[in-house]
């Protein structure tokens, strides 16, 4: 039986470049490569109703609940299949975005989220999650010319609590999360994402040292 996969996340506020980096972080492990909202069927409907524009008006906590719906549908139907064939994963985006996004940018309890995600994953958590750090302003300017979904649309100072609360989750998890700087140089950062994952967690079976 192939051992079990790892699951790596790449987690930043909107703008960080953190799906550029999922994208070459999965190409250079030979990892499959997913995301959050909208990675299956249903997650597709989900992340109209969560992020476009003209979605109709949802509490924060239907909110949390939406997303965890889609994390428990993503983890049932793709997620935990390829951890259990061996395969390793990138995720853009895991449970650090519900609590950075739902908990400090929202105000939601992040305790309770806590246990949303703890129920909707089955416990699965990431072996590693990578934030991709920029500044808000930085951001902005990356974003400022594709139209806002519903959430970009809550502008920088909500971006500003969820950057601080990702920085937060890092500070006080630091076995399980690691920090890289976004404003670098996007090759020489895949190169030293890729340094920190051989670091912490090897390199996938049948990898080219």
């Amino acid at each position: 039986m192939a051992p079990r996969g790892r699951l790596l996340a790449l987690e930043g506020i909107d703008g960080c470049g953190k799906s550029t980096q999922a994208r070459a972080l999965a190409a250079a492990l030979g990892a499959r490569l997913t995301h959050e909202p909208g990675a299956t069927e249903l997650g597709t409907a989900l992340r109209r109703l969560l992020l476009a524009p003209d979605s109709p008006a949802i509490s924060l906590r239907a909110e949390a609940l939406l997303m965890a719906a889609d994390r428990a549908e993503h983890v049932a139907l793709v997620v935990e299949p390829a951890l259990a064939a061996g395969e390793w994963v990138v995720s853009d985006r895991f449970s650090g975005s519900t609590l950075a996004y739902q908990g400090y940018g929202r105000g939601l309890n992040t305790a309770e989220l806590r246990r949303v995600i703890d129920w909707a994953t089955s416990g699965l958590m990431a072996d590693l999650s990578i934030l991709v750090d920029v500044p808000v302003e930085v951001a902005q300017a990356r974003v400022g010319t594709t139209a806002p979904d519903r959430l970009e649309r809550l502008g920088p100072a909500f971006a500003g609590l969820v950057r601080d609360g990702f920085l937060a989750l890092a500070a006080a998890d630091p076995a399980h999360w690691a920090v890289v700087d976004g404003t670098t140089d996007p090759a020489a950062l895949t190169s030293r994402i890729l340094a920190i994952v051989h670091e912490r967690l090897g390199q996938p079976p049948g990898a080219t040292p």
